[in-house]
């Protein structure tokens, strides 16, 4: 196999035994920045001469017996919203593009800190907020699978540089599936964490210090052990926690896919799904039952699936509004007080979610403390919860209109393509960790993902699915013309 399409974890052992240098490996990641990078436009940013002043350290370093660690002169790239000294932190917004930070963000410390050759950042929405990975700083990143299609967002140049070979691995975020939802549609890994198990540190809009709610930082890869190895790098307090608290995170108990018992939903009541992609899903739902996992169909916690998703839209929404200017706030007012008690659209549980009251946002936060106790009780009698990534494949380019309005085409209809937030904040906004694992193609060639939800902090539970289900079924496999 081409040394750029190697795991990360792979390459990490043959550097460490002299088998590849990690100059090699990166220069294997450049050719292929070079040769694909002007079509998908993934990596926005590059520092080529520092990385390989980096790299051939690390190889100096590998001579004398040292190791700086798991992720020994690894070639990696990281999402533009993580501050990087030395490079912009933009959020898609011309605004920042000048926001050069002074202090590396948590995660990328921690990457270095391991040893990874980090040599570019990937490209994004405008301030993280779309399915799409387009803006007015570096332009659109198209999906290698169809560069007519999405490769999701926000996290998108993430996946699109792994699916690629740009890079061999990648530090995302989600707060609406922006990790799973690319590696979704571009056919590699993704793992949103527990929430706060990640530090978020220095992946903020400038002048910000703490967490946002429901919001995390995570890897993607292009195999399941890769998830582990940079969850065992990532995970962990920082700043003032750091003082008293440690991650130590459990070994998952199964070994074997016949160890799990699983519960199975594919289709919701609140969203209108692609029949391709469910046939797909089912398709593989059946190999792992006949693989020996127990799978019970329709298994579920016990729940309004209606009422949790409007939860976690006003959440959300409260979350991602936080730095609504006076005038957008005050649009955000007239909209909310003039809507329809019964509405529920998109626009209006926006409008409703960036307005909240404390008081109001506690009495969600209520609601939110009794649906996590809900799926607590439920994982008591199952392992994990296995159901859709989205509700369809990746789909062609929308620039136009708001990201209310977009429509995208499902079994032949018009549907919002913001209805299919449903799928991300199941999971989400109760804090759960979630693998999205490559699970085929559609009829139509496109890569689906399976979302695999684990109770809250195991986290390597739903990675040990990911890696018996890859063993078994197969994993990531490079688009066409990408071999």
């Amino acid at each position: 196999m081409d040394t750029a399409l190697l795991s990360a974890s792979d390459l990490a052992r043959r550097i460490r035994r002299g088998e590849v240098s990690a100059v090699d490996a990166l220069e294997a990641c450049l050719d292929r920045y070079e040769r694909h990078n002007p079509a998908v436009n993934a990596v926005v940013v590059e520092r080529r001469e520092e990385a390989r002043a980096r790299a051939a350290a690390a190889d100096e370093a590998t001579k004398r017996g040292e190791n700086w660690g798991p992720l020994h002169g690894v070639p990696v790239t990281i999402k533009d919203a993580f501050d990087w000294v030395g490079t912009p932190s933009t959020w898609g917004s011309p605004a920042l593009a000048n926001n050069f930070p002074e202090v590396d963000a948590v995660a990328v410390q921690r990457l270095l800190g391991a040893g990874a050759v980090i040599w570019g950042k990937t490209n994004v929405p405008l301030m993280l907020a779309d399915w799409q990975s387009f803006n007015d700083v570096y332009g659109m990143t198209r999906n290698p699978w169809d560069l007519d299609r999405t490769p999701g967002g926000s996290s998108g140049g993430s996946a699109a540089a792994l699916a690629t070979g740009m890079s061999a691995l990648e530090i995302g975020s989600d707060i609406g599936a922006s990790i799973r939802n690319p590696a979704h549609y571009c056919g590699v890994f993704g793992l949103k964490p527990t929430w706060d198990l990640v530090p978020i540190t220095g992946h903020l809009p400038p002048g910000d210090v703490g967490s946002i709610d429901i919001g995390v930082a995570g890897p993607l890869a292009r195999s399941a052990d890769d998830l582990d190895l940079a969850l065992g790098v990532l995970a962990g307090p920082a700043g003032l926690d750091a003082a008293g608290y440690r991650a130590d995170l459990a070994e998952p108990s199964q070994m074997r896919l016949s160890d799990f018992r699983v519960g199975l939903v594919l289709e919701s009541p609140c969203v209108a799904q692609d029949q391709q992609l469910t046939d797909q899903l089912q398709n593989v739902a059946d190999a792992l039952a006949a693989a020996g996992v127990d799978v019970v169909e329709g298994a579920r916690p016990d729940m309004d699936l209606r009422r949790a998703h409007e939860v976690y839209m006003l959440l959300l929404r409260a979350a991602m509004g936080a730095h609504a200017t006076d005038e957008e706030m005050e649009a955000h007012r007239e909209i909310a007080a003039n809507s329809e008690p019964d509405d529920m659209s998109y626009d209006t549980l926006n409008s409703r979610g960036v307005t909240l009251s404390h008081r109001d946002w506690w009495q969600l936060d209520q609601e939110r403390q009794k649906l996590r106790l809900a799926w607590a009780n439920w994982f008591e009698a199952f392992d994990l919860l296995l159901c859709p990534t989205a509700a369809s494949a990746a789909f062609p380019h929308i620039v136009d209109g708001t990201r209310g309005s977009r429509q995208i085409e499902i079994n032949g209809m018009p549907e919002l393509y913001t209805d299919q937030l449903f799928w991300a904040g199941w999971s989400c906004s109760v804090y759960l960790p979630a693998v999205s694992a490559p699970a085929g193609l559609t009829r139509d060639g496109l890569p689906v993902g399976l979302q695999i939800v684990a109770p809250h902090l195991q986290d390597r539970r739903a990675i040990r699915f990911a890696q018996l289900m890859e063993r078994e079924l197969g994993g990531y496999v490079p688009p066409p013309g990408y071999e």
